[in-house]
């Protein structure tokens, strides 16, 4: 029990006259306060008291009891001269004037532990004071108080022994501090005070490294420091340089690249007192490495390898070449990929680590591949007379030209100038190349170009899409063709059919693409006409898929689908029930369908509109809203304790968890009925209702409803007293926080009584007509509206007639009180 706990005890006096026991004035006794030397008590007045005698009697000590005595008007008073950490038993007497005492009360109290004293107090950090004190005897704890000088501070923090620590004070600032003891009676008063303030706080370090020989240390000015103290620890080394400086900037030179040193930063103040430390790591900038070869990679790709010569504390390293390419890696190489061909550039590399780059190194020069000739076109000036000619190539020494029949003839060419003569056939198709060459070596592939004489290319060419992903192609016969090539063009994707007929159809094409579409005429002796005019159609677009389905609402349900078509394509979703449809349409990658109904399951689809067509349907999936959350809960009370919970049945759900929660507790109970008996309930206690609805699948609805009450809790400890008027009373305790009315009803053998008690009375006298008889007796209390509470117990009680024994209460667990 806490020190400021009341311990009451109350003594009921009972006299009797003529054989009738009647109750008399009763005292109640409380002590108030609690110190090492004293305690302070109060009572209740006694009518008829003159004086008031208090005495404290320790129970387990071989001390003499200490008393004082009080005038008859005193409600308070003190006994002092106690002994620290003892247990007294304190006891009131009410006395009249000739010292007879009328009534008394006692109760059991410890006294408080003695006062500690403080040997010292000190302050380590620049939050926290410890306090050294000497132990006391009897004390469970301490209490340690920090006041600042100026009475806008208090603070008290519990310890268990010598020293405690203050934490949570301000830097460089004067406390007084002191300490009380602490046991099951109380606190001692507090020590005699003393006086500490704490240190200042640390420097806030910020290091950089400009270079790979220095590092910068700069802090604010710390409030009340005189003095700076920093200790530099290089890493793998006990070597410490330790430096006094009134600045707040200091630069450290000479170091080692690419190294890690640790300062510890620390403050003075005008005592001469070190305060909070502070360490801080920084690594200073690494080395510049040295590039030590390049290679101009084969293969069909391609790049540059660079090698260097790997330097202290870099964490990673970055070559960059003179066109802006670059390549970052950890070991001492990398590859640049790609690289142009034709290009004289240099590459340099730069090493870094935390701090930052170093110096970047010396440039590399490189020369790459020529490239290969990208513009190559035969000229026919006249039948027979063909020349191959391409465009001029920088960082080229000469080119090698290759000319080959399809008969298997071949020729090749070498020269420094941009065209090579040849002997061309009709009706033969050639295939030409041309191969730049430097003193890196020569291209990695040619472009080849087959030439051939042509037909006539068809001027009629019509392209209609038949399916999602196909295309229909037809024209007219043109005359010298015997073949004709047809070609669906995408980027890099080339698509075709050859046949002798003027349609072709071409499918397996990709969706949401637009297809240039040639149709070139080829014969044996002729070859193809490769000048034919090409033709733009899109195919339907792509099919959507879903991705998610959320919940966003009870009512709303958010789709995500793919969006694999252009920015002007339209999406509709439609979810589809036993018995209904919703559509929803975006132009986005996310669709709400709004009010769909609870406990429905629905397969939802997207499609894709644009101009062209419509896509096929994307793969479905299923959409399960939650269950609906039942449309009436009923609450009744069966009995004081227990209540019955009963609704109507929610669509789609399989069980349900009904909860009722006050801020007392809260009953629960999951079943798959739609009723439920729940116990544990607080009478006169207001009660939030909730349901679960939980469908098969595991998907749960929360539904929640109007509160429910609870009726006002029955009376405890009911009496039945005969007065000495032949009356009778009935006594009872309130059991409720709130008053209530309450009715009192009598059921005797001869008779039955009523009667009604106001709001904040515990009794009720009801004049009896006979005596000696056995009365049941029930007291409920009467709520708003004057509903009676139906759950409160009977009592029976036999009263007999006056010159007889006390009455007998027989209660239904057949347990007799007297």
């Amino acid at each position: 029990m806490g020190t400021m706990g009341l311990h009451r005890i109350k003594l009921l006096l009972l006299f009797t006259f003529t054989g009738v026991c009647t109750a008399q004035n009763d005292i109640t006794l409380s002590v108030f306060t609690v110190t090492s030397k004293s305690m302070t008590v109060q009572w209740s007045g006694h009518s008829g008291a003159s004086s008031y005698k208090i005495t404290a009697t320790p129970k387990n000590s071989p001390e003499q009891p200490v008393f004082a005595q009080f005038s008859g008007n005193t409600v308070m008073g003190s006994v002092n001269s106690l002994s620290p950490n003892t247990v007294y038993t304190m006891q009131l007497e009410a006395m009249d004037n000739a010292l007879n005492v009328l009534s008394s009360a006692e109760t059991v109290e410890t006294t408080a532990p003695d006062v500690p004293s403080i040997d010292q107090a000190y302050s380590k950090t620049s939050d926290s004071i410890t306090v050294e004190f000497a132990r006391v005897s009897g004390a469970t704890s301490y209490i340690l108080r920090a006041e600042s000088k100026t009475g806008d501070f208090f603070l008290e923090t519990a310890v268990t022994d010598s020293p405690g620590t203050v934490v949570g004070l301000q830097p460089y600032t004067d406390y007084i501090l002191s300490v009380m003891s602490v046991n099951s009676g109380g606190r001692s008063q507090p020590s005699y005070p003393i006086e500490a303030r704490t240190v200042v706080i640390a420097p806030k370090l910020n290091t950089s490294s400009a270079s790979n020989d220095s590092i910068l240390v700069t802090w604010p000015p710390v409030e009340h420091a005189i003095l700076y103290k920093l200790i530099m620890i290089r890493e793998g080394s006990s070597t410490r340089l330790v430096l006094n400086t009134t600045d707040t900037t200091v630069k450290f030179d000479n170091l080692e690249s690419g190294t890690s040193y640790c300062i510890k930063g620390m403050a003075w103040d005008a005592e001469g007192r070190i305060g909070d430390d502070l360490t801080v790591c920084q690594i200073t900038r690494p080395q510049t490495p040295d590039v030590t070869h390049v290679q101009v990679t084969p293969g069909r790709s391609l790049g540059i390898a660079v090698y260097w010569m790997m330097v202290q504390g870099a964490t990673s390293y970055m070559g960059l070449t003179s066109n802006g390419q670059n390549c970052s890696t950890k070991d001492s190489y990398c590859y640049i990929l790609p690289q142009e061909c034709g290009q004289n550039h240099s590459v340099y590399v730069i090493a870094y680590n935390e701090a930052g780059p170093s110096s970047p190194s010396q440039p590399a020069a490189y020369i790459t591949y020529p490239c290969p000739t990208e513009n190559i076109w035969v000229e026919e000036p006249t039948a027979g007379n063909c020349s191959v000619v391409w465009e001029n190539v920088p960082l080229v020494d000469y080119y090698v030209a290759f000319i080959k029949r399809d008969d298997g003839t071949e020729k090749s060419c070498n020269t420094t100038k941009t065209t090579c003569q040849f002997f061309c056939m009709c009706g033969y198709t050639y295939l030409t190349s041309v191969f730049p060459y430097n003193q890196a070596g020569t291209s990695l592939f040619a472009h080849v170009l087959n030439y051939t004489t042509i037909p006539c290319c068809p001027q009629d060419v019509t392209v209609k899409l038949v399916s999602t992903e196909t295309l229909e192609v037809m024209w007219s016969p043109v005359k010298g063709a015997e073949l004709y090539e047809t070609t669906a063009a995408h980027t890099n994707n080339v698509l075709h059919c050859n046949d002798t007929s003027p349609v072709c159809a071409l499918s397996d094409l990709s969706c949401n693409t637009p297809y240039s579409v040639t149709v070139t005429p080829c014969s044996e002796l002729r070859g193809c006409n490769n000048t034919c005019t090409p033709h733009k159609h899109e195919t339907a677009p792509c099919a959507p898929e879903i991705l998610d389905m959320t919940q966003t609402t009870n009512s709303t349900y958010r789709v995500l689908i793919t969006t694999p078509n252009s920015p002007s394509t339209n999406y509709t979703i439609t979810a589809t029930g036993r018995y209904d449809k919703y559509l929803c349409q975006s132009i986005n990658n996310s669709c709400e369908f709004t009010q769909l109904p609870c406990g429905s399951i629905y397969e939802v689809i997207a499609v894709a509109t644009t101009a062209v067509g419509k896509s096929l349907p994307g793969y479905s999936k299923t959409l399960e809203t939650g269950p609906c959350c039942p449309s009436t809960v009923n609450v009744t009370q069966v009995t004081q304790a227990m209540t019955n919970v009963t609704w109507s049945p929610g669509t789609g759900a399989r069980s349900y968890i009904a909860t009722l929660r006050s801020p007392h507790g809260e009953a629960k109970c999951h079943t798959l009925d739609s009723h439920c008996l729940m116990g544990c309930i607080t009478c006169g206690t207001n009660y939030s209702v909730y349901m679960d609805a939980i469908s098969s699948t595991g998907h749960k609805s929360l539904c929640q409803y109007q509160g429910f009450s609870t009726s006002a809790c029955c009376p405890t400890g009911v009496k039945l007293y005969r007065r000495t008027n032949n009356s009778l009373r009935v006594y009872w305790r309130s059991s409720s926080p709130q008053a209530y009315n309450h009715t009192v009803e009598l059921y005797g053998t001869g008779a039955n009584y009523t009667c009604f008690a106001a709001a904040g009375s515990m009794y009720c006298d009801i004049q009896e007509g006979t005596c000696g008889d056995v009365y049941r007796v029930v007291v409920a209390p009467v709520e708003k509206y004057g509903v009676k509470v139906t759950f409160c117990l009977p009592r029976t009680y036999s009263v007999p007639c006056p010159g007889s024994n006390a009455g007998m209460v027989i209660s239904r667990r057949r347990r007799s009180v007297k």
